[in-house]
């Protein structure tokens, strides 16, 4: 099947005039509700993307439109310069949804991450007593933050990282899941550990039993921060309102966005200790859209359908019954499968197809997902997903990988 009809003029007209800085598969989207969406040709798919996880409730959750249009009614924007009706609530309901103290707000996930990178650096400064200007964060390897220049600067993917430079010192990179790797990497300047619980760009890769108990141990023990990168992994992807909850262990700082926004508007948040969000006093870092009403009211919807329990229960329930189907096909054009909840990571089998081929060929068949790396395609369906389209999409994966 090739692009035709208006497919194939929208794809010219961005190819032609947007920046090639992504790659996407010749889908042209117009319509899209719960976990389906519908094309220009007037084709309909499922979903098994998400957004990368920032349409966990699915395509127009009809409770996160209403919220959003109401607000858009009132009031849209007044910047942090005034206070508005919105914030404050929004902070405490994600505070109290998510057990923290204090909340953050910014507007992608770079920029949670990059705000968490700061207050972790200020609080080794004014609190640690760590020597100015030599603060160190200790990272993994493959490991996927965002796209500004001090993350890519310890990013070990080259498409990332390479021609981007001079890069920000003071990260040092470890072995995802080797915490004796940690360990030795620990000094008296280390300010913090920043790594994700589950990492998805690298292919939805699940640490070892008992990881996170021992970086959580050995933060507390050696006065270092722990912060857990929640963009893709949290508010309910994997079953808990935080991937890191599997392990029973808890950060000082968490950083959100991605659903947090409904799938409307971006909305991230750093959360965590109010003695270390607590470092960040007026005029010493901001945003002017960070908590503005629009994402406020979005995002309070957003804690509304996590406070019921509902999308971590389908997560888990569905994401069983995911995982039992794809591990069915395990040896027949399938290497492995990793994840939690309704997150896998679907290596494909070398001796068959490409992750890209593969991608196309459930595009045929009515599924939309998409390739990380070269051989693993990364299945993230929303969260309002059903069985009989789990069962569609997988059957549809034995035939692409097989093809």
């Amino acid at each position: 099947m090739t692009a035709h009809g208006l497919t194939s003029s929208f794809i010219a007209r961005d190819e032609q005039w947007g920046a090639h800085n992504y790659h996407p598969l010749p889908v042209v989207i117009a319509e899209a509700e719960g976990a389906s969406v519908t094309d220009v040709d007037g084709t309909r798919y499922l979903d098994f993307l998400s957004g990368y996880s920032a349409l966990n409730f699915g395509h127009r959750h009809p409770a996160l439109i209403a919220a959003a249009h109401e607000q858009l009614d009132r009031l849209t924007l007044t910047s942090r310069a005034f206070h508005n009706d919105q914030f404050g609530a929004f902070c405490e309901e994600l505070a109290t949804l998510t057990g923290t103290e204090m909340v953050l707000t910014m507007n992608t996930g770079a920029e949670a991450v990059e705000s968490a990178i700061k207050v972790a650096r200020k609080w080794a400064y004014e609190v640690k007593g760590v020597a100015s200007d030599s603060a160190e964060i200790i990272v993994a390897s493959n490991n996927f933050h965002g796209r500004t220049t001090t993350i890519v600067s310890f990013s070990d993917d080259s498409a990332a990282h390479d021609n981007y430079g001079p890069f920000t010192p003071g990260f040092v990179t470890v072995p995802f899941g080797d915490l004796d790797a940690v360990r030795a990497a620990v000094g008296p300047n280390t300010a913090a550990i920043l790594m994700e619980p589950i990492q998805g760009e690298a292919g939805v890769v699940v640490p070892p039993d008992g990881f996170f108990a021992g970086v959580r141990a050995l933060c507390d023990e050696q006065d270092v921060l722990l912060i857990s990168d929640e963009v893709q992994a949290g508010l309910a992807r994997t079953g808990t309102i935080f991937a890191l909850d599997h392990e029973k262990v808890r950060a000082d700082l968490y950083t959100l966005g991605k659903a947090l926004g409904g799938g409307i508007i971006p909305v991230s948040a750093v959360v965590g200790r109010a003695d270390v969000l607590g470092v960040l006093k007026p005029g010493q870092h901001g945003s002017t859209f960070g908590g503005y009403p629009v994402a406020c009211a979005v995002g309070r919807a957003v804690v509304d359908l996590l406070s019921t329990g509902e999308f971590q229960q389908r997560s888990t329930e569905l994401g069983a019954y995911l995982h039992e189907r794809l591990n069915g096909l395990v040896g027949k054009g399938v290497a492995e499968v990793r994840g939690k909840g309704l997150w896998a990571g679907v290596d494909i089998d070398p001796a068959a197809r490409t992750g890209r081929e593969v991608s196309l060929s459930l595009r045929d068949q009515g599924v939309l997902c998409k390739e990380t790396h070269e051989r693993t395609l990364r299945m993230a369906p929303p969260l309002v997903i059903t069985r009989d389209e789990i069962d569609h999409a997988v059957d549809a994966l034995a035939e692409a990988v097989n093809a």
